[in-house]
């Protein structure tokens, strides 16, 4: 059964579609930009600020649908200059258990969504 999740805790889509959707117990998110869902601004301040903010705004979807980054059991990111990776990487790695870290693919990207420098999504199950 299909389940839709929301939550205020992260920014609202910019189009048509839902910040996660849950089903059979596989969560899948969509891709979480730098909006800081309480000012609905763009956090661009650094690399690390930004990817910082993709990060939490992952960490509440996962929330509103119960679940944490232990349960991530896959990870897309997608970045537009790969010389920014070892930034966005050390962020990263700071919300995963390094023994237990989901399967990863990260993308280099002509633009994302606002011309943001990162953008993630995650898949988790329990």
């Amino acid at each position: 059964m299909k389940t839709i999740i929301t939550t205020p805790n992260a920014p609202a889509p910019i189009g048509p579609y839902n910040q996660a959707v849950l089903n059979n117990g596989i969560l899948y998110t969509s891709g979480q930009i730098a909006i800081n869902p309480k000012t609905n601004e763009l956090v661009l301040d650094t690399i690390k600020a930004e990817t910082t903010q993709v990060m939490e705004n992952l960490k509440a979807v996962l929330a509103a649908a119960d679940m944490t980054f232990n349960d991530v059991i896959k990870t897309s990111i997608f970045i537009s200059d790969m010389h920014n990776f070892a930034e966005i990487n050390a962020v990263y790695g700071e919300y995963f258990n390094e023994e237990t870290a989901p399967a990863r693919e990260t993308v280099e990207v002509a633009n994302l969504p606002k011309f943001v420098n990162v953008e993630i999504s995650v898949i988790a199950s329990k």
